[in-house]
């Protein structure tokens, strides 16, 4: 059977031959090969980080001309790709194509809003639509893998990596994982124009101590099983092709090498049957750990433990595998098990027939102006309406004159796109300045003045060694003057449109912080703006939650709009100017200041419940705004709860309805939710959980009946005392409406 006959097959069994085939005659030198994947760096000559890279000039030059790279990765050039697939087939006595894995976590050339954005429209169908947009870009150049999406839980907003995750919740975050899994990867492995989805970051990582990037993660197991694995097993289910690994130890045992977690847990009781990859220099680092004596070492603990893939900037581990084996550390039979999914993938999405792009297609695809249209979509539909007096929002734009933006995030195309971009267009990008320009034309003066210079990082972002990551920082910026003048041009405006938050490089990998206040003088900027009594909008660009208790108390309307991507600017002018409502609501609980941190609503109840709020002496202990809040332009109100059951069996299920009206003059969206608290069992439950939601779109004056089906998936959970899932016999209590706050107000029981 030649490979073209093959790899056409739609049959496993044709693919299993062909990778038996090609094991049977493959040195352990060209396993440990097609075991390894290598940074394919193309930075600028010049840049002083270069140098700083810890790669060997020529290193992956010379693994590819000897079989020697089973994998590349951060290559989005598809001419390159080409040049580089090339080099990897021939450098292959079986002439085995390269497998290309890329960073697309929320877009590649056309950018969407940030992951935790995407969460916050709890909108699957968005997700899917912006992430099927993502993989067909990236597909086009030649990307054939993302390292997305991260479907770790967050529950401590110091953790810079908030940004790239679906927030605190895992029914919330399981939803989302498995819309962008579709959207990357399609209804099965090799869907034309789609990338294999590989979820990260295995497991527990957004949980590491302090909030601090790669620290250490101690989680029970009822968190684990309960909080922080289920969006894992949603991603898994959607079909997702791979997995990475997290860097840290998890409960002692670094998880690239933590057999529990990837073969018990992923492969024996999940059936997962994709391939397995480190993250960056993971494997290396098990000797940093202390867990492995030396790099051999290191590579047989991880094969053991069936890590397919090492992720490895220089000098792989697993370049140390024939050793291994011959040692007797490895057996032969674990490194075979390992080449075989790599090998499988490869057949799979068709490479060993195709495995080169079309350069001039990949140019018609990234320039696409339907790939535009859904990212400015996706960036209405994540904004989240945090506070409204007046009805200062929409903004009427027939009786506007003059608009003042205020702010240096409000002009900053890079910032606008977000962390996470690596093949950008700066001419296509919308600011907020930009937006507001366009939509209101020559009908009224819209002047701009930054206010403050830019803040920078006490350490420098990792990512500034890519050409334009850097935070600016002006020369010749006198800071008085320049504050001055913004007072001044707001006061002489209609309406104050202020742009506060981080700066895209204090936010991402390696991007935590002690602190969630604004930074630099930006609180200090808008309270002087707010004195000179011009009304005020607040846009707050952003990944996670940042301190605004002042802002709360003092600006009318603040509108969360993230980074909204290569759109944003004119998403945010159709948001402001009421072409189209806000719906979004916030995917975690805000904190009113860093000491509440962490703060989530789904805590159990303690000791004296009725002082929940009260357990700081000095600040309420309650959030600024809660998980699931959101406003709107329409007004939306809830009646006539019904469920069609008292009780149900353990595996029985009910229907549970209510009736929502949009009470307001605007048309709008309400994203109806679900919760559900159990009153006793085998283990003290959450006080209340998410456990549906819908966002449905009612015209002023509409009224619209939601059903949700409460069934065993809604009631289960893991017991620490059985060891199991569990449901019992309990009565469960019931709300639906439009945040975690909604009373529960309806009731029904369980039987054994």
């Amino acid at each position: 059977m030649t490979v073209t006959d093959t790899t056409r097959a739609t049959d496993k069994g044709a693919i299993r031959a062909r990778v038996e085939e090609l094991l049977a005659d493959m040195t352990i030198e060209e396993k440990a090969g097609q075991l390894t994947q290598y940074f394919a760096f193309d930075l600028p000559e010049g840049e002083a980080s270069v140098s700083d890279l810890p790669q060997k000039p020529g290193e992956v030059d010379d693994a590819l001309a000897r079989g020697g790279a089973g994998s590349l990765l951060f290559v989005n050039d598809a001419a390159r790709t080409n040049r580089l697939q090339r080099q990897a087939v021939a450098g292959s006595r079986h002439g085995i194509p390269a497998l290309f894995g890329y960073d697309v976590i929320h877009g590649l050339r056309t950018i969407l809003p940030v992951p935790i954005a995407l969460a916050a429209s709890w909108d699957p169908d968005t997700i899917e639509r912006g992430q099927a947009v993502a993989a067909r870009e990236a597909r086009a150049v030649g990307i054939h893998w993302t390292f997305a999406p991260m479907v770790d839980i967050a529950r401590d907003p110091r953790w810079g990596r908030i940004v790239e995750g679906a927030g605190e919740d895992p029914y919330l975050g399981s939803a989302v994982a498995a819309a962008q899994v579709r959207g990357f990867q399609g209804d099965r492995l090799g869907t034309p124009d789609r990338v294999v989805a590989g979820p990260k970051h295995f497991a527990g990582y957004g949980a590491a101590i302090g909030g601090r990037d790669y620290d250490e993660v101690d989680l029970s197991d009822q968190q684990l099983r309960n909080v922080y694995l289920p969006p894992f097993k949603a991603a898994v289910d959607a079909g997702a092709g791979n997995i990475m690994t997290a860097y840290m130890p998890l409960n002692g045992v670094p998880a690239t090498a933590n057999e529990w977690l990837l073969k018990d847990v992923l492969r024996d009781e999940w059936g997962f049957d994709g391939f397995l990859v480190s993250d960056a220099n993971a494997v290396r680092n098990l000797t940093t750990h202390g867990f492995a004596a030396d790099l051999p070492d290191a590579a047989a603990r991880a094969v053991e433990a069936g890590l397919d893939l090492e992720m490895a900037i220089s000098d792989p581990a697993y370049a140390h595998l024939p050793q291994a084996v011959a040692d007797g550390r490895v057996s032969i039979e674990a490194v075979d098990a390992c080449v075989r999914r790599i090998l499988e993938v490869k057949l799979r999405l068709g490479l060993f027939d195709d495995p080169f792009v079309d350069e001039d297609r990949a140019r018609e695809v990234l320039a696409d102006p339907a790939h535009r249209q859904v990212a400015r979509e996706a960036a209405q539909r994540s904004a989240v309406l945090l506070r409204n007096e007046g009805h200062l929002l929409p903004l009427r734009a027939e009786t506007l004159t003059s608009v003042a933006v205020i702010g240096p995030l409000a002009d900053s195309k890079r910032d606008t796109l977000g962390p996470w971009v690596f093949d950008y267009d700066l001419d296509e990008t919308v600011t907020i300045l930009d937006g507001l320009r366009a939509r209101l034309g020559g009908t009224a003066d819209v002047r701009y003045a930054p206010g403050v210079r830019p803040a920078q990082r006490t350490f420098p972002s990792m990512f500034e060694m890519f050409p334009g990551n850097a935070t600016p920082d002006p020369e010749n910026f006198d800071d008085d003057a320049e504050l001055a003048r913004a007072v001044k041009v707001a006061r002489s405006s209609d309406v104050a449109v202020v742009v506060v938050g981080e700066w895209q490089g204090m936010i991402g990998e390696a991007a935590s912080r002690s602190s969630l206040e604004l930074p630099g003088r930006q609180l200090e900027l808008l309270q002087a703006v707010v004195a000179t009594g011009t009304p005020v909008v607040l846009l707050v660009m952003n990944g996670r939650p940042l301190d605004l208790r002042w802002a709360a108390q003092h600006v009318p309307a603040i509108l969360d709009v993230w980074y909204p991507g290569t759109q944003g600017g004119a998403a945010v002018a159709d948001l402001l100017l009421g072409d189209v409502a806000p719906g979004g609501k916030l995917p975690f609980s805000w904190p009113r200041t860093v000491g509440q941190v962490p703060m989530i609503y789904s805590h159990t109840t303690s000791f004296e419940p009725q002082n929940q709020g009260r357990r700081y002496w000095d600040e309420e202990s309650t959030p600024l705004f809660p998980f699931g809040f959101g406003l709107g332009y329409g007004e939306f109100t809830y009646s006539d709860l019904n469920l069609d059951a008292a009780t149900i069996s353990g595996d029985g299920r009910l229907t549970a309805s209510v009736t929502v009206t949009n009470t307001g003059a605007h048309d709008g969206d309400e994203v109806v939710q679900l919760y559900l608290h159990q009153r006793h069992g085998r283990a003290a439950r959450p006080v209340r959980e998410l456990k549906g939601f819908r966002r449905v779109h009612l015209a002023a004056g509409e009224s619209r009946t939601v059903t949700f089906e409460v069934g065993p998936d809604e009631l289960r959970y893991w017991s620490a005392a059985a060891r199991d899932w569990v449901v019992d016999a309990s009565t469960f209590d019931l709300g639906i409406g439009g945040d975690s706050t909604v009373p529960l107000t309806a009731s029904f029981t369980t039987t054994a």
